[in-house]
C-alpha cells in the first residue's frame, strides 16, 4: 500500500470514529436531563433508542442524496416516526438546488375529488396532496435558534387544488429559479426574495394524506435536474466519503437535540421552562395536560409543519381507569381532518396494529353536527375510539388542512373533558355509534394492508 493510500485509509477511518462519536452525542440525549429527553420510564427508555436509530436512518438517507441527481424517498415511515407526525401522510422529500431547474413528473389515480367533483372509481388519489419546498430542513442546527423569523421560508407551495392533471392522471410541475415567458403549467418557484435576504430553495416535500385507507393510494412519482442526462455524476472519492460521514454524524446528533429542546421548551410539554420565552399563555403551557390548545397556524417559524394545516395539540396523561372526550365543532369542512397520538419524543403511535388515529372518514359525524373521539387505554366499545396502545403519557393533535383558510370566526373549535372510564357512555350523546368486536378485528385488518401499500418498498 502506497503512503498516499495509507493516509486516505487513515482519514477515512477517522471520520467514521468522529461518526460514531456525534452518534453517542445522541443517544445522550435519551437520558441526559440537560438535553430534554422524555421522563425516565422503560417503554419511554425503550422507544428513545428507536428515535434516536431512526433519526440515524434518515440521516444515512439524506446524506447519501445528491441534490444534482434527486430521488422522492419516505422522509418519514415506521421506521423513523418523529416530529409528531401525521398518522394519515407519507412524507416525500427530495434534496435539490434551486439555483437549478428540475421537472417533477407524476400520475394520480382517480382525482376528481381535488377539484370538487365525485369520484367514479373505487380507487383513488390521496384525500389531499401537498408539495412545498423550503429554503432549509428544521432542526439541522441543533439549537432553537434556528427557528427565530427569516431564518428559512418556503419558497413555492403547489397543493392538488391547484395541480393541473390531465384526462389520464398524469401531470408536470417545474421548478426554476424564474418562471419561463408564455409558461403557464404547474410551476414552483425555487429562489425568492424575502425578509430582506435571498433565499434558495434546497428541501423539497409532497405530504399524501389519506382518508379513505381502502381505497386511496400513492402518487407515481419521479424528479430529475434538467439537462442531467447529459451530465452524469461523478464516482464518490475519499473527500466525498469523509463528508459524508461528517454530515450523518452531525445530523444524526443536531436533530435530536433540537426536536428534544423542541418539545420541553417551546411546546412546553411538561410545563413552563424557566427562563425560557414562550409562545403560551402566561399561566398555560401551549400543549396543555388533559386538554388542548386553541387552534392556530404554526409555520416554518414554529418547528416546521404543513402550511395549509390549522393545528391544535395538547398532552394527555391518563390513568387506567380516565379517559378523555373531544369534542370539535367545524364549522367550514376542511380539505382533510385528522387526529393522533404520539408518544413523548414525538413518534406517532403504532397505527398499523392499534386504532391510534382517526380521520374525517374513519369517524363517525354525531346526529348534532359535532365530532368527538375519546381517547383511552382499553376499548369502550365506541365507534371513534382512539387507542393510546398502553402508553399513560403522550401527544394529542389534531390537524384540519386549509388551502384558504375561512376567516378565524369560522375555524374549528374544541372541548376536552377528561371523565372516568365507567363514565364514558352517559357523557356522550345517546345516539353516539357503538362497535363490536367482530367490527375491530375488520378495521384492523384494513389497517394492515393500508399500511403495507402505503410503505411499499417495489
Amino acid at each position: 500500500m502506497s503512503e498516499s493510500v495509507e493516509e486516505t485509509a487513515e482519514a477515512l477511518r477517522k471520520a467514521f470514529d468522529t461518526m460514531i462519536d456525534r452518534l453517542k452525542e445522541a443517544r445522550d440525549a435519551i437520558d441526559t436531563p440537560e438535553l430534554y429527553p422524555a421522563p425516565q420510564t422503560e417503554r419511554n427508555l425503550a422507544e428513545g433508542y428507536r428515535y434516536v436509530l431512526g433519526f440515524l436512518l434518515g440521516s444515512i438517507e439524506r446524506s447519501l442524496a445528491d441534490p444534482l441527481y434527486p430521488r422522492f424517498r419516505r422522509a418519514i415511515q415506521p421506521m423513523n416516526r418523529s416530529t409528531i407526525d401525521n398518522s394519515d401522510a407519507v412524507y416525500l422529500a427530495a434534496e435539490i438546488d434551486g439555483n437549478h431547474s428540475y421537472r417533477i413528473r407524476g400520475r394520480a389515480l382517480d382525482s376528481r375529488h381535488w377539484r370538487g367533483e365525485n369520484p367514479v372509481t373505487s380507487k383513488r388519489a390521496p384525500q389531499y396532496v401537498i408539495f412545498e419546498l423550503s429554503s432549509g430542513h428544521a432542526g439541522d442546527s441543533g439549537s432553537l435558534a434556528e427557528m427565530r423569523p427569516g431564518n428559512r421560508i418556503n419558497t413555492s407551495t403547489l397543493d392538488c387544488h391547484s395541480l393541473q392533471v390531465d384526462s389520464d392522471g398524469h401531470f408536470e410541475i417545474l421548478i426554476a429559479p424564474q418562471r419561463p415567458e408564455n409558461y403557464d403549467g404547474n410551476f414552483m418557484l425555487s429562489c425568492r426574495h424575502s425578509h430582506g435576504s435571498d433565499y434558495v430553495g434546497r428541501f423539497l416535500t409532497c405530504r399524501e394524506l389519506f382518508h379513505d385507507w381502502s381505497n386511496e393510494d400513492l402518487l407515481d412519482l419521479e424528479i430529475l435536474r434538467l439537462g442531467a442526462e447529459s451530465d452524469p455524476r461523478s464516482p464518490l472519492n475519499p473527500a466525498g466519503a469523509i463528508a459524508l460521514m461528517d454530515r450523518i454524524g452531525e445530523l444524526t446528533r443536531n436533530q435530536v437535540h433540537f426536536w428534544n429542546a423542541f418539545n420541553t421548551v417551546t411546546l412546553e410539554t411538561y410545563g413552563k421552562v424557566p427562563g425560557m420565552p414562550s409562545i403560551g399563555d402566561d399561566d398555560k403551557p401551549f400543549m396543555p395536560t388533559n386538554d388542548m390548545n386553541a387552534p392556530n397556524a404554526l409555520g416554518l417559524a414554529t418547528g416546521g409543519g404543513q402550511s395549509t394545516n390549522i393545528y391544535a395539540g395538547g398532552v394527555f396523561m391518563l390513568g387506567d381507569e380516565e379517559a378523555l372526550l373531544i369534542e370539535s365543532t367545524v364549522p367550514v369542512p376542511p380539505s382533510f381532518m385528522g387526529f393522533h397520538l404520539a408518544n413523548l419524543w414525538g413518534e406517532s403511535l403504532d397505527f398499523e396494529s392499534y386504532q391510534s388515529n382517526l380521520n374525517g372518514h374513519m369517524l363517525e359525524q354525531d346526529a348534532d353536527g359535532a365530532y368527538r373521539w375519546v381517547v383511552s387505554h382499553r376499548d369502550p366499545g365506541i365507534a371513534n375510539w382512539v387507542d393510546t396502545t398502553g402508553l399513560p403519557h403522550g401527544y394529542l393533535t389534531i390537524r384540519w388542512t386549509y388551502p384558504e383558510p375561512p376567516v378565524r370566526e369560522q375555524w374549528p373549535s374544541l372541548k376536552v373533558k377528561q371523565v372516568a372510564f365507567e363514565d364514558i357512555q352517559q357523557s356522550l350523546p345517546a345516539t353516539t355509534k357503538k362497535v363490536l368486536a367482530e367490527q375491530r378485528q375488520e378495521q384492523a385488518l384494513m389497517r394492515m394492508r393500508h399500511v403495507q401499500r402505503r410503505y411499499r418498498q417495489y
